[in-house]
């Protein structure tokens, strides 16, 4: 039925196509004859023709829709049909890229250390570290260096000898840890300082120089989590010495954490007792007493925006003087600010911050070796400390830190020499000019800071800072034994797997002193004196053999400078330190 449909149409086409060619054919007749018996007319143009366009029929407003269906959105409802389909898709197996490891070094819990040298020093470092259990711990630390003197021109015993021994056990749990310790300290110095012209051979050979320091003490460290107590630390510490002085140190400090608000405030209480006895002051007409009582409390408001760190606190302290019944109160400020400028690149950093500094004998001694054991301990109150600084990297490689800073206490510990003064009635070796007495004054203090790292390589090292200091003192003419500016220069190279070496540089810029000869006469001599600036060059190197033994060699004052740290107290020249450490599980 359909092919039939198709036939007719087609032959339907075809016929009407045939018909329509000889309809044009006979009016293309019709044309041509015609066109023979057009004839010849005149036409006249009376006006020229022209066209005109008659007015659109304009609607006259906008008709209004009344169907309320119109603004009416249809709700189309989406929904999906889904099934599951099987797939016969197996994934390849990832095959992770290649890394280059760094060999894993050995650990061991002991090592040992031993060096000898010129000028017969002796140099030892002992320490191991045994499981008790999974979470216990028990470490032995021992440390000597010791000289037997022989700088060139020194007329006194010039030896000293330094020993400590350090023990810790440690505890770690998983929200509370704590380390208790226990160490001892065995010191001998000499003062061999003597002033020239002033005393004959003989003199000399009735001075007994050397003095012992002795010192034990206990205490422990405590770490808490997830608890408003922190933990803290409590100390004790014994020190005596050869001249009937002692001294005892109590410390207490613990620390509480609480979020308010989101915030987190800090809050360390902090007690620190300071008391002891000297037999004898300087003009052996009598001993000393102190004992000082340092307690208060600092809160502190942590806040963390962002880029920003801002830290506001205040230290409230009650300075008690129980020796003489006098007690003060002390506010300090202490609030510091850290912004990022630029991520880690540029950050810019400022604060100001005061505290009551407890001063001691035993800090005294570490910080000048050869005070007499007749100085009056009292605590620095420093009022405030302001800085502005910024620091950051330059890149990778490279980081710096610059800072400038303004800084005022009152009651500043100095150093001074004690005068020429030989006792009639002792043999105290401390008298002739050669130990050294600590005055107290209100020091401010200008200083600029500047330090900057760089990474060369993974393998080399590179450092440098310094800085410089404005004294202004109030009844002191000077700030005695202060540089005005400290600078050092370190680098550390590991040339090969095996081989090392490193260097570093210290400068020490001008001091000084202030020397009396003859307290007792109706003249006495007082000289101002100025110690030269020095440069104490060192350096190290040294050869793994194994992951156990490595060899070493150290040299100091490499520039074989005579130069004084303190007046009168020449340095020992260049020294070599040649030695081995070795490690290995006990």
């Amino acid at each position: 039925m359909r092919n039939q449909i198709v036939r007719s149409s087609f032959i339907l086409v075809i016929f009407f196509i045939a018909n329509l060619a000889n309809a044009q054919d006979d009016d293309k007749k019709k044309d041509k004859d015609k066109d023979k018996n057009i004839g010849t007319e005149v036409v006249n143009v009376v006006r020229s023709y022209t066209p005109t366009i008659s007015d659109a029929f304009k609607i006259k407003q906008t008709p209004s829709l009344n169907d309320k269906e119109t603004n009416k959105k249809k709700e189309i409802k989406y929904s999906i049909f889904s099934f599951p389909v099987a797939s016969t898709f197996t994934p390849a197996k990832g095959k992770a890229e290649g890394l280059k490891k760094a060999k894993r070094e050995k650990l061991y819990n002991t090592y040992v250390s031993l060096g000898l040298g010129n000028y017969n020093t002796a140099a030892l470092d002992f320490y191991t570290s045994r499981a008790i259990s999974r979470n216990e711990t028990f470490d032995i630390s021992l440390n000597h260096h010791s000289s037997q003197g022989g700088i060139d021109n020194v007329q006194l015993d010039d030896k000293f000898f330094d020993t400590k021994l350090d023990l810790a056990y440690i505890n770690r749990g998983r929200d509370f840890s704590w380390k208790g310790k226990l160490g001892y300290q065995h010191q001998i110095y000499n003062w061999y300082g003597l002033p020239e012209g002033f005393l004959t051979p003989d003199q000399i050979g009735t001075i007994s120089e050397q003095q012992t320091y002795h010192n034990i003490y206990v205490g422990a460290d405590v770490n808490m989590e997830d608890s408003f107590f922190n933990g803290g630390k409590v100390l004790y510490r014994r020190m005596f010495d050869a001249f009937s002085s002692g001294e005892n140190r109590l410390i207490l400090q613990p620390e509480f954490e609480v979020a308010i608000a989101g915030e987190l405030i800090k809050t360390t209480v902090d007690i620190d007792y300071v008391g002891g006895t000297f037999k004898n002051n300087f003009q052996e007409t009598g001993g000393i007493d102190y004992s000082t009582l340092k307690a208060g409390i600092s809160p502190s408001l942590v806040i963390l925006r962002d880029d920003l760190t801002v830290n506001f606190g205040a230290g409230i302290y009650v300075g008690l003087d129980l020796e003489n019944s006098k007690n003060d109160i002390f506010i300090y400020p202490r609030i510091t600010a850290q912004y990022k400028l630029s991520g880690d690149n540029v950050i810019a950093y400022a604060g100001i911050k005061g505290d009551l500094q407890q001063n001691s004998y035993y800090d005294f001694v570490q910080e000048n070796n050869f005070v007499s054991p007749t100085l009056a301990i009292a605590p620095t109150d420093q009022q405030y400390n302001g800085y502005l600084g910024i620091k950051g990297k330059l890149n990778a490689n490279v980081s710096y830190n610059a800072r400038a800073s303004y800084m005022s206490e009152s009651g500043k510990a100095l150093f001074q020499v004690n005068e020429f003064n030989p006792s009639a009635t002792s043999d105290n070796g401390y008298t002739y000019g050669n130990s050294f007495n600590v005055v107290y004054d209100d020091v401010n203090t200008i200083s600029v800071f500047g330090e900057i790292n760089v990474d060369i390589t993974s393998n080399f090292k590179f450092g440098a800072k310094a800085e410089y200091f404005n004294y202004n003192t109030d009844k002191q003419t000077e700030a005695w034994n202060l540089p005005d500016l400290e600078a050092s220069i370190f680098a550390d190279y590991q040339i090969t797997e095996h081989w090392f070496a490193g260097a570093n540089i210290f400068y020490i810029g001008e001091r000084k002193d202030l020397v009396t000869f003859g307290p007792g006469t109706f003249f006495p001599v007082v000289q101002e004196v100025t110690l030269d600036s020095f440069i104490d060059v060192n350096a190290h190197f040294g050869y793994r053999f194994n992951h156990r033994l490595t060899a070493f060699v150290k040299a100091n004052n490499i520039a074989n400078q005579d130069y004084q740290r303190w007046i009168n107290f020449p340095v020992q020249q260049f020294q070599v330190l040649a030695g081995a450490t070795y490690k290995f599980d006990f």
